[in-house]
């Protein structure tokens, strides 16, 4: 599962959802799904957004191992 920390740097750079859509170019409900987890970004995207954060993609995003039940 793709895990990430886009809400928290959001956050630390006091970036509102809408800021940071217009930042990579693509709408507010886009970055609201990626904060839940419940869309997982193009890799152009992912780049973007960590461009956008001066951050490496890995330290942004991250695959989480899922356990078995």
């Amino acid at each position: 599962m793709l895990k990430n920390r886009v809400r928290e740097m959001r956050a630390r750079y006091s970036f509102t959802q809408s800021d940071l859509a217009k930042a990579i170019g693509a709408t507010r409900q886009t970055v609201g799904m990626i904060e839940k987890g419940d869309y997982a970004p193009s890799v152009a995207l992912a780049l973007k957004i960590s461009q956008v954060f001066n951050e490496k993609l890995e330290d942004v995003f991250w695959l989480e191992e899922e356990k078995d039940a």
